[in-house]
């Protein structure tokens, strides 16, 4: 079929043959071979030119589109081999992304305008769920909990230093907070069932503290601690970017304890890591090694 829209395209079989870098026999015997196997004649062979039937002329018509769309459908899976076309669900965690998490999917989309980017949000548990079952390409989560540490891959994005968020008239909202001058204080938490990881960090950090929280209330998004410590139901303790979206009543305290931070990471199933995913989590890398570069900050390592 190239052929032919060659033929006709320099109505004559020597300069087709000059410009396609084969003989002239070959490329007369190819068309002849067309010819027999459509059962019609599509060119009327002259001594100097060669002209197409009027069934010729409508057969290149056609050949041209074929022509034309297998050039893109070349183009299409080489693109999509590449992480250039396609389709990328990310999740995201409602408080726990920071700026970062934003910027990087911006970037991405004007980087791969070909891939469709559908975004979710989902607390941990979910994302684990939804990463496991192919129903999430990536997630931007916390620390994978058994078994999902074992079906998933995950790297570390950063660690956000923990706050105790207080009422803004509580005698402790002044600064920097141990936690061992807490363990007489009522504590509102995230549930297990919605955040494991944030939940045994805390029950892990008091415990170091010396002692065990008396929790009275827990949530299942950080907006609802954020209302029941200005409730004053008790005080939460809370991954430090959230103090970005806190109310004017509350005071954000930075914990000292050694270890009071919170890891954030990217993960993703590797029975389902495709050119888009790779393309995906190469800038991801990126940015974190440009970021860590450029601040230096410790809590990226």
């Amino acid at each position: 079929m190239r052929y032919y829209c060659a033929v006709a395209a320099h109505a004559g079989f020597s300069s087709a043959a000059r410009g396609l870098h084969i003989s002239q026999s070959a490329i007369s015997e190819q068309i002849a071979d067309l010819e027999r196997e459509l059962g019609v004649e599509l060119l009327v062979r002259g001594r100097q030119k060669i002209r197409l039937t009027p069934h010729g002329e409508l057969f290149l018509t056609e050949a041209k589109k074929v022509l034309a769309a297998a050039h893109t459908a070349v183009e299409t899976a080489q693109r999509s081999a590449q992480g250039e076309t396609g389709a990328l669900t990310v999740g995201f965690l409602n408080g726990g992304t920071g700026d970062e998490v934003p910027n990087i999917i911006k970037s991405f989309r004007l980087k791969h305008p070909g891939v469709h980017v559908s975004i979710a949000e989902m607390i941990p548990t979910e994302q684990a769920d939804a990463l496991a079952n192919g129903t999430l390409d990536v997630g931007f989560t916390r620390a994978l909990e058994p078994p999902f540490d074992r079906l998933l891959r995950s790297e570390l994005l950063y660690r956000d230093p923990l706050i105790a968020v207080f009422p803004k008239d509580h005698p402790r909202a002044r600064g920097p907070v141990d936690l061992r001058s807490l363990a007489r204080e009522n504590f509102v938490l995230v549930g297990r069932d919605a955040a494991p990881a944030l939940f045994d960090k805390i029950m892990s950090l008091c415990s170091a503290a010396g002692f065990f929280p008396r929790i009275v209330a827990t949530g299942v998004v950080w907006s609802s601690l954020m209302v029941l410590v200005q409730a004053g139901e008790g005080i939460a303790i809370l991954p430090s970017n959230l103090r970005l979206r806190g109310s004017k009543h509350l005071a954000f305290c930075p914990l000292t304890n050694r270890g009071a931070s919170f890891s954030l990471v990217v993960a993703w199933s590797p029975l389902r890591e495709g050119p888009v995913q790779k393309a995906f989590l190469d800038m991801v890398r990126e940015y974190r090694r440009r970021y860590v570069s450029a601040t230096g900050l410790k809590n990226y390592e």
